[in-house]
């Protein structure tokens, strides 16, 4: 990146920051949400946005869902769609990178994740439990060796990247790298915030784009019974451009990584600051399914997603013109008192808590939900068995995002019972 774009893309960045900070103290609660402290806990601000209807309008220049039925409205409905229609994309763009389908629409985003569904299907995500049970395991074990430790970097983040990997057929001789890569692209989901970020990123995208290239090739002459010699054999016979598998793998460690470190993140915060439901899990960890999907509701690791309208469309009567841009607020439709009992209360008996829209809906539902939620279980269900008396050492750190509801780092101790 040069220079002169360098300047450029940090000026537009405090540009938008001012813009945004100045709409937040004139009372716009969108814009609240992209600054300290409203951003730290967010929820009090959905439910103002919610008292005022199902649909708000920024100052930013675009619309709000934050309803649990707009929301599911906007992300099910095939009038939109997660690219701008043509004419409706600003002239300077800085793409940090390409992830594949996850920024498509129809046909290409139906093409690719064709390409990619083999790799999730359920029945070869159960043949993954063994295998991540084991990797749980022997991160405890090391975690053990000392009575204190922190959740996110001794647990959380190394379990789903060591899962990712297995997935793809990562060398061991790579998984340092991989963890190093996969930590620093995994920011890319929420976007860059300085010049210097996005270098960082695009740095650790050619590496990786390198790794990858470095693998396919041992893939084409030793090919194996993993996702990636599957990818490579579909790039041979022309499924795939050389473009699109690389997107292809960094999709996967990028979805594989967040979503899963953030899930079970954000899940022992909820259970360690709600004793009850924590001690409710140790006396019976097989609710490690149901406290997964509570979790997700409760506390969403993706909490802000966005569509544009293809055509003029409405959304539950509400006018929607072609080529607005819609944000939709998942953390809040997963609180919206219209769709769940007390949503503010924490429990992992929840009947209905799977009807989250953490996942997406439509289209893009997530194609690694399953592994994702067996992860989650399995992380959660070891910590239960073999920690019964986790607790807080110290508070936990929070990344200063919104779209991705993250913590950076959590202290936790032994404790006794």
């Amino acid at each position: 990146m040069r220079k002169l774009d360098s300047l450029r893309f940090d000026a537009r960045v405090r540009a938008a920051t001012a813009l945004s900070w100045s709409a937040a103290q004139t009372g716009d609660h969108f814009s609240r949400l992209l600054h300290w402290p409203w951003r730290e806990n967010p929820y009090p601000t959905y439910a103002r946005l919610r008292a005022g209807g199902p649909f708000a309008r920024t100052r930013l220049g675009f619309r709000v869902a934050h309803a649990h039925a707009t929301v599911a409205h906007v992300l099910a409905d095939r009038a939109f769609g997660v690219e701008a229609p043509e004419g409706f994309v600003p002239q300077e763009q800085y793409d940090v990178m390409d992830l594949s389908f996850l920024q498509r629409d129809p046909p290409d985003h139906t093409r690719l994740r064709k390409t990619a569904r083999p790799a999730f299907a359920p029945r070869r995500v159960a043949g993954y439990r063994t295998e991540i049970e084991k990797i749980a395991e022997a991160l405890l074990d090391s975690a053990l060796e000392r009575s204190d430790f922190d959740l996110m970097r001794d647990y959380a983040q190394p379990l789903p990247i060591a899962v990712i990997s297995r997935l793809l057929g990562v060398s061991e001789t790579d998984d340092d790298a991989f963890v190093r890569i996969g930590t620093v692209i995994g920011t890319a989901l929420d976007g860059a915030r300085s010049a210097r970020q996005l270098r960082e990123i695009r740095a650790a995208t050619e590496e990786l784009d390198a790794m990858f290239a470095r693998m396919a090739d041992e893939r084409r002459a030793h090919p194996r019974e993993d996702v990636l010699s599957a990818l490579v054999a579909e790039h041979d016979g022309g499924g795939l451009s050389s473009d699109e598998l690389s997107a292809m793998c960094r999709l996967l460690l990028v979805a594989g990584f967040e979503t899963t470190v953030n899930l079970v993140g954000n899940g022992v915060m909820a259970l360690l600051r709600h004793r009850d439901q924590w001690e409710r899990l140790v006396a019976d960890p097989g609710l490690a399914e149901d406290a997964v999907e509570e979790i997700l509701r409760f506390d969403s690791p993706v909490q802000v997603t966005s569509r544009w309208a293809r055509e003029d469309t409405d959304v539950l009567g509400e006018p929607v013109a072609r080529g607005e841009q819609v944000v939709c607020l998942i953390g809040s439709a997963n609180r919206d008192p219209a769709r769940f009992a007390d949503p503010d209360r924490f429990d992992v008996t929840r009947a209905d808590a799977a009807d989250h829209l953490s996942f997406s809906s439509g289209a893009h539902y997530c194609l690694g939900a399953p592994l994702a939620r067996l992860e989650g279980q399995v992380a959660l269900r070891a910590l239960a068995e073999r920690v019964p008396g986790l607790r807080p050492a110290a508070l936990p750190t929070r990344r200063p995002t919104l779209s991705v509801r993250a913590l950076s780092a959590f202290p936790v101790t032994t404790g006794s019972r």
